[in-house]
């Protein structure tokens, strides 16, 4: 019908059906070209068009075979693989935290409120905890083949599902107990990757944590950590929590700024031994609040056609990597570090 018209219109052009009547043409509407008429249109460099009534022939986009082709189907080994992942890995957490952690006398279960101490970033790691698991969930159920808003509401909440456990043991340990705020903690965790994917489809600030050692674990060892893997999970002094955030998205779509260049906030603290103030200054220490300002490279926005490195700079994602930042705190005041971590 498109080269009809076509050819009907140039022969008046020509004049040489100047005294004849051309027929009036069945409008036709079309809008879903089909697979052969695509492929048709692509081999002779030819628009897509649908036809209008009373009206020429009207392009409605340039289309590629991808787009009138169903998506490929996604292997049924991925969604049992996903929940097996999940399942060795929520085993496995526990399992560590019971060896490493977990280790004295139990007592029956009680409620404990320890939001005052540590200066509350026991609080960030269970907001950055559950932040992580949640997005992980989503991400992988939605490479398993479940719908954007299936592996959001599913996955979306399993941060704080593997995250609240923890409380049980807590509750049962005579130097800890449940605590009502770090569940709260880990539900906001979860609730920022919900939030943040229903108001963007995406993922644009990012907690991430750094970690280095330092001296203070060796005067608690029993509390702080006896080795690098125990440090890395109880010395808060050499923990800090960062907000990185994906600036370029908030940006035009012709903005230069490159989305790999993420600006952060830093929070730490320093010479807590004791959760406990006035134990804390009975041993000469005086414990502070240390703020930072820095950037992020996110792994992710770099390009890679390796699926192993792309997994590597996905799990990374998770750490704020050394950087030079500004610090502030009432004892130090803004102290710069050429590169902290």
């Amino acid at each position: 019908m498109f080269f009809n018209r076509l050819s009907a219109h140039s022969v008046q052009a020509q004049g040489l059906a100047a005294d004849r009547v051309i027929p009036p043409l069945r409008p036709v509407v079309s809008t879903s070209p089909t697979p052969a008429a695509a492929e048709l249109a692509l081999r002779n460099r030819l628009p897509i068009c649908g036809l209008v009534e009373g009206h020429h022939p009207v392009s409605l986009r340039r289309l590629s075979l991808a787009d009138s082709l169903p998506p490929p189907a996604v292997p049924r080994y991925r969604l049992p693989l996903v929940i097996g992942t999940l399942g060795v890995g929520y085993a496995g957490t526990y399992s560590a935290l019971a060896a490493g952690w977990y280790t004295g006398p139990r007592e029956p279960f009680h409620w404990f409120n320890d939001l005052p101490e540590w200066k509350q970033l026991d609080k960030a790691g269970h907001f950055w905890g559950a932040f992580h698991e949640s997005r992980g969930a989503v991400d992988m159920l939605r490479w398993a083949g479940l719908s954007p808003k299936k592996a959001l509401w599913y996955g979306g909440f399993l941060g704080f599902l593997l995250q609240s456990p923890i409380e049980y043991f807590d509750g049962r340990d005579p130097a800890y107990g449940a605590s009502a705020t770090d569940l709260a903690a880990n539900f906001l965790g979860s609730a920022g990757v919900i939030g943040q994917q229903l108001a963007w489809g995406e993922v644009r600030l990012m907690p991430k944590v750094s970690f280095h050692l330092t001296p203070y674990a060796a005067r608690r060892p029993n509390v702080l950590g006896q080795n690098v893997g125990e440090r890395l999970l109880k010395d808060y002094n050499g923990q800090t929590y960062w907000l990185c955030a994906d600036v370029g998205a908030f940006l035009p779509q012709s903005s230069r700024w490159p989305r790999w260049l993420q600006p952060a906030l830093g929070y730490g603290a320093q010479q807590m031994v004791y959760n406990d103030a006035a134990t804390n200054r009975a041993a000469g220490l005086d414990s502070y609040r240390q703020y930072y300002l820095s950037f992020d490279i996110d792994l992710r926005r770099i390009p890679t056609r390796s699926k192993a490195l792309r997994t590597v700079f996905y799990v990374a994602s998770i750490f704020h990597l050394p950087a030079p930042a500004l610090e502030f705190s009432r004892k130090r005041g803004l102290v710069a570090h050429g590169l902290y971590y």
